[in-house]
């Protein structure tokens, strides 16, 4: 049976909102792990680039039988959206990595033919990186079988074909890279809400054929739920100074997402909201929204403190293997939120972060105008960044 993404996002979201009272807050002194993680050396702040080989058009929208389908206006925007002007800007914001998501079906014209056109866009970009001393992050953003924000079964992790075209892909990326010790791989982007073990054995076996040719690799692997922080329990750890962890955090969803128009919640209730903020107004979403009984129980204000409940399984993660990297590779607010409030909720996040010793990247440079969830940092026709506050709280400047 099919899943749609907005219902169980929402309601994976709300069992955290009142799972996270369960968790007692913690002294920020007690929960800081500054010192106990080893470095993410070159990637501890960057900036995610969506809108051009991922989230170019939402697949949501579309009917399924042209969800897999590229145009010629598809190619025309590869070609021309992302250049060597933006690279230089994102090397003036000060960040050290850029984290480019990009598509399945915009690398692989087929099973095991890859694109030649679209390998030439990412060396050049890759090349406009190492000119400005800028690492890369390659993100499988959207899989075949596993598309975070369309409703479709998570076909990946019960099909042996797209298991092998995946695993393929990765070691095609690696004979490519092979001299590219400044990229590191991001397996897949938001695994959706499947049995974690499945996806652990996917993951293991990506990593596996990755070792075989690249003992060095720097992979990143994240944990299912969309990579919330609260699965990241669930994540199969490895002996490996090189494989990285990660989670993505956006809550609360109806702050974040507020007004947006491809989840059904946020246009639901159509509402601007603030954050910091008096509760009420979120408990009021979750009512109208979600029809909760007792939303939000015990809790008197949306801030830092709250935030800080919800990323203790993060924090617990640190705590618990000091030896292995935990990177926050995604979060961000959409663009239309008042900018205060956007500057507001980073800088918490980033805060919170920095204290216990994550490195991080936001989301994200660029999102086309016509796309739904806009989460640009910059303008759309100089790509200015928005405000220099929000620079400097990217950068993790201002506190």
């Amino acid at each position: 049976m099919k899943n749609s993404f907005w219902f169980c996002a929402a309601a994976f979201a709300l069992s955290c909102v009142l799972g996270a009272l369960e968790v007692s807050a913690q002294d920020p002194e007690q929960s800081s792990n500054r010192s106990a993680s080893p470095a993410f050396e070159g990637f501890e702040t960057g900036v995610g680039i969506g809108g051009w080989l991922t989230n170019y058009k939402r697949f949501n929208v579309l009917p399924e039988d042209r969800r897999l389908a590229l145009s010629v206006g598809d190619f025309e925007h590869f070609d021309s959206y992302i250049t060597e002007s933006d690279v230089q800007n994102i090397a003036s914001f000060g960040v050290q990595c850029v984290r480019l998501g990009f598509d399945q079906i915009v690398v692989e014209e087929s099973p095991g033919v890859y694109r030649e056109r679209i390998f030439a866009l990412i060396d050049r970009f890759i090349n406009d990186c190492e000119k400005r001393r800028l690492n890369v992050v390659l993100n499988l953003h959207k899989a075949i079988g596993n598309y975070c924000d369309i409703e479709e079964d998570v076909e990946l992790l019960d099909d042996e074909g797209l298991q092998d075209r995946f695993v393929d892909l990765w070691i095609a990326f690696e004979k490519r890279y092979a001299d590219k010790p400044n990229v590191a791989f991001e397996l897949l982007n938001e695994i959706r809400a499947v049995d974690p073990q499945k996806w652990n054995d996917l993951a293991e076996r990506t990593i596996k054929a990755i070792r075989e040719l690249n003992p060095t690799r720097k992979i990143i692997v994240g944990s299912t739920c969309w990579n919330s922080p609260d699965t990241l329990k669930d994540l199969r750890l490895y002996d490996d100074p090189n494989v990285v962890y990660t989670f993505h955090f956006y809550e609360p969803f109806s702050f974040t997402h507020q007004q947006g128009v491809l989840q059904a919640g946020p246009l639901y209730y159509n509402r601007k909201m603030a954050y910091p903020s008096d509760v009420e107004p979120y408990r009021d979403y979750e009512r109208y929204v979600n029809n909760a009984s007792n939303p939000y129980p015990n809790i008197e204000r949306i801030d830092k403190e709250w935030m800080r409940k919800r990323l203790q399984p993060a924090f617990d993660f640190v705590k618990a293997h000091p030896d292995k990297i935990l990177w926050l590779g995604e979060f961000g607010t959409i663009r239309h939120c008042k900018l205060e409030y956007r500057e507001n909720w980073m800088r918490d996040v980033i805060s919170l972060a920095k204290e216990n010793g994550i490195p991080y990247c936001a989301w994200n440079y660029l999102s086309t105008p016509n796309d739904g969830n806009r989460f640009s940092l910059v303008d759309d026709d100089e790509r200015k960044i928005l405000s220099p506050t929000l620079l400097k709280i990217i950068r993790g400047d201002d506190e």
